[in-house]
C-alpha cells in the first residue's frame, strides 16, 4: 500500500484522508496523513493524522476518547488521496457534531437509523422505554419475544389480512434488532455474512 501512495506530490509530504463511517457511509471529516501517520493507523487500528497546526502526529480521540476505529483503507486512482472507512466512537467534530459538516451520522437506510435509536434507548434507559425494559430482562426474554413475533408472522402469512401481516413483520424485525444488540452484534454483521454467501 505504501508504494501506491505518492506522498511526494505535495511539498509537505501529506495526502488528504477522507474519513467515512463504515456503517452509515456518511463522510465524517477530512484530515491529512504522512507516511508515519498511515503506518501508525495501520498498526494501532485507530485513525491517526498529521496535525498541520500542532506539527505532530495526532490520533483522533487521544484527548476526547472519540476514536475512529479503522475498518478499511483505499487509495484513489491518482495515488494521492486516501479513503478511510472507520467506526466512530462518539461525535467526530471538535464542535460536538456527528460530522464536520454538521450532518447527523445516520444512514439513509431507515433500518440503520432504527438500530441507532435502539442503541440509544439501551444505553440511556428511561422508565417509559419499552426497548430498555425488554433489554434489561435479559437475552432469554428478548429471544423469547423474537420467537413469539416469528410465530405471529407465520400465522398472519396464512391469512389474507395484509395490514396485519406487515405489522407483525415490523414487530419481528424490531425485536430481532434488539436481539442482535443483546448478542453484541449489529445489522452490518448480518449483512457481511449475507455478502460472503453471495460473492
Amino acid at each position: 500500500m505504501f508504494m501506491q501512495i505518492d506522498f511526494q506530490k505535495s511539498a509537505d509530504g501529506l495526502v488528504p484522508a477522507i474519513i467515512q463511517d463504515a456503517a452509515t457511509q456518511k463522510v465524517l471529516m477530512l484530515g491529512y496523513m504522512n507516511q508515519e501517520a498511515l503506518e501508525k493507523t495501520l498498526s494501532e487500528k485507530k485513525v491517526t493524522f498529521f496535525s498541520r497546526s500542532k506539527q505532530r502526529l495526532w490520533t483522533k480521540g487521544e484527548e476526547s476518547g472519540n476514536f475512529l476505529l479503522l475498518q478499511d483503507i483505499k487509495v484513489d486512482c491518482d495515488a494521492d488521496t486516501l479513503l478511510i472507512k472507520a467506526n466512530p466512537i462518539g461525535p467526530v467534530c471538535h464542535t460536538g457534531a456527528d460530522t464536520c459538516w454538521e450532518e447527523s451520522n445516520v444512514s439513509n437506510d431507515f433500518l440503520y437509523e432504527l438500530e441507532g435509536i435502539i442503541t440509544d434507548r439501551i444505553n440511556n434507559p428511561t422508565e417509559n422505554s419499552y426497548t430498555a425494559k425488554l433489554f434489561a430482562r435479559g437475552i432469554n426474554k428478548v429471544a423469547q419475544k423474537v420467537g413469539e413475533e416469528a410465530v405471529e408472522v407465520v400465522i398472519e402469512a396464512k391469512d389474507d389480512n395484509n395490514e396485519l401481516f406487515l405489522n407483525e413483520s415490523a414487530d419481528l424485525l424490531f425485536h430481532y434488532l434488539i436481539l442482535l444488540q443483546a448478542k453484541g452484534f449489529t445489522l452490518s454483521d448480518v449483512i457481511s455474512v449475507l455478502k460472503q454467501r453471495h460473492k
